[in-house]
């Protein structure tokens, strides 16, 4: 079978891998679409492991099952999540899913971006879904980033009637946008250094745009908040002036959601003596459970969040390459599928 091997960010080669062989209690899984996660494009947390093949948003139709199989049968369409939780450690337990041993240990083999994957037991029986008949695929792609993007805001616990900033309008932050929304934000900041997703943003229902290289951030969110700050910021872009953006915009008491990590050895300097009277609470968020993608499988069916607009590049398999080069160079991208043709 063909896959995307990954060597680096400019050297994705299409190559040749036997498809892999399933036991009695997993499935094979031809891919149908899979979406290229910010995640994919950080060169620093892949090198080590390269070449591998990546692709942690996939959805496709299962080929094969094992005879212990239950629940699932060959032909139906569903979303696999890479990394699944044990549900019984300590860590489990108090729901801290994505930090238990067997959620980093589950991976589907040989990943997404590939024309067949296996789903291990564990991914099959926790977070495995049937997609419904009227989604499609590319739709099925973008469950895991908005479960991912759910987590992050009930983790900063966002009730109705808060304001919330967003740093930074891919993909991920149009969608915690939107969720703010649904969760009950009346006022929803959004910021980047191009135009054109503030344009997208807006048009996904943004109350306020800001670029933030031509405008002052900080003064328009005080404008717009009564002099306070907003209750939760969103930084979703992996930079050290973002997270400082972050925490000037928050109000007292306020929360900065770390959604996306910085380069290795960057720090961030925060004064405990300002955390202290102020009250601001830094909180990250990694990754997504079971809980949420069941969550994001009913919102993207009920239409409440239009996936299909956030799509904007789709490559074949053969075309990985391209499809890579455009989510990391082309300013009028956001989310970019490849998808398996054949």
């Amino acid at each position: 079978m063909k896959t995307a091997m990954y060597y680096s960010q400019r050297d994705i080669r299409i190559e040749e891998m036997p498809t892999p062989e399933t036991r009695e209690d997993e499935v094979l899984v031809k891919m149908k679409a899979c979406g290229i996660c910010g995640s994919d494009l950080m060169e620093w947390y892949l090198k080590t492991r390269a070449p591998l093949v990546l692709g942690h948003e996939p959805a496709g139709v299962i080929a094969k099952k094992g005879k212990k199989v239950r629940n699932f049968d060959a032909g139906d369409r569903v979303f696999v999540h890479h990394h699944v939780a044990c549900l019984s450690c300590h860590y489990c337990k108090h729901g801290d899913y994505t930090l238990c041993d067997q959620f980093h240990n589950t991976n589907i083999k040989p990943g997404g971006l590939a024309e067949y994957f296996k789903v291990p037991a564990p991914n099959l029986q926790i977070d495995t879904l049937k997609i419904p008949e009227e989604m499609s695929f590319e739709e099925a792609t973008l469950i895991e980033p908005i479960g991912c993007c759910m987590r992050a805001l009930k983790k900063c616990n966002l009730q109705k009637g808060d304001s919330v900033a967003v740093i930074g309008a891919g993909a991920t932050g149009i969608i915690h946008m939107v969720l703010a929304k649904i969760f009950g934000a009346t006022k929803t900041i959004v910021s980047d250094l191009i135009d054109y997703r503030l344009k997208v943003a807006k048009k996904f229902g943004a109350d306020v745009v800001v670029n933030s290289e031509k405008e002052n951030l900080t003064d328009i969110v005080k404008a717009e908040t009564e002099g306070r700050g907003v209750d939760v910021a969103v930084v979703t872009a992996p930079s050290l002036e973002a997270y400082k953006a972050g925490l000037g915009v928050i109000r007292k008491g306020g929360k900065l959601c770390v959604f996306a990590p910085t380069d290795p050895g960057k720090y961030l300097q925060v004064s405990p003596k300002e955390l202290f009277f102020s009250e601001i609470q830094i909180i990250p968020s990694y990754s997504t459970s079971h809980l949420e993608t069941r969550e994001a499988l009913k919102l993207i069916k009920a239409r409440k969040i239009k996936v299909k607009e956030l799509i904007t590049h789709r490559f074949p398999l053969k075309d990985a390459a391209k499809a890579f080069e455009t989510a990391l160079k082309n300013k009028e991208s956001l989310k970019v599928i490849v998808l398996n043709e054949g």
